[in-house]
């Protein structure tokens, strides 16, 4: 079995690194609302409060390690015969952690951006909003997260992507959230199997032709493992 496989992995990939996803009880989201800490609005409304919050999120990341399903994407990417592509909404940086290469469409934790003239730069560990543009000396750092309202990054490579793969994965996504909940209509109608591994069955989850459910260190293992033997098809589909 070969071709090229594209990936996209979310919150739920993560979770089991203790890094909490949007619905978590106790977690850093679960302090603020959507609309105060990860929006443009709420970044010029408060700039003092996004900042603490992504650097709890940078400090958080920063001590997580990957897990098993992250380290099997890894080995997958490194020992499948043609292209892995990994798609991650994930800001975390986990992928690269275990090995593996990703496209962030989300952006990225330890990157900062500049609001005035978009010049990018690896982000301290603590952001304010004193912080001021290597490049153009204006105090409006920023961090390099795509918020809600803004348009996801890489999305030209990522539809390119989609066209010519054989397989297309979600693993921990909770299919809710567009452009990437459209990710699997666009790989089916270009004729690709679509797979979905998941702590539960989601919104979307009948536009995929088979599933997997459960923890994401048990079913993503074993469905590299499959994969990499040959044997994907013979997995036992829930």
């Amino acid at each position: 079995m070969s071709g090229k496989i594209v990936i996209l992995t979310g919150a739920g990939l993560s979770a089991e690194s203790g890094l909490g996803t949007f619905r978590d009880e106790g977690g850093l989201w679960a302090q603020h609302r959507i609309e105060d800490v990860a929006t443009p609005k709420g970044f010029a409304r408060d700039p003092r409060l996004v900042h603490a919050f992504y650097n709890a999120r940078r400090q958080q990341a920063a001590e997580a390690t990957p897990n098993a399903a992250h380290d099997a994407l890894a080995r997958l990417q490194q020992r499948w015969p043609d292209e892995v592509i990994l798609v991650t909404q994930n800001v975390d940086g986990l992928h690269e952690k275990a090995g593996a290469t990703a496209i962030h469409m989300h952006g990225i934790l330890t990157g900062a951006l500049c609001a005035a003239c978009d010049h990018r730069w690896p982000a301290p560990s603590e952001m304010t909003p004193q912080d001021m543009c290597p490049h153009c000396h204006a105090p409006a750092a920023r961090p390099d997260i795509v918020w809600f309202g803004e348009i996801p990054y890489h999305m030209e490579a990522i539809d390119k992507h989609l066209q010519d793969c054989a397989i297309f994965a979600a693993i921990g996504t909770s299919g809710q959230v567009y452009p990437a909940a459209g990710f699997v209509a666009e790989a089916a109608q270009s004729g690709a199997e679509t797979v979905e591994l998941n702590l539960d069955r989601t919104e979307i989850s009948r536009a995929f032709d088979s599933h997997h459910i459960g923890p994401a260190t048990d079913i993503v293992p074993r469905w590299v493992d499959s994969l990499l033997t040959g044997g994907a098809r013979r997995l036992p589909f829930v």
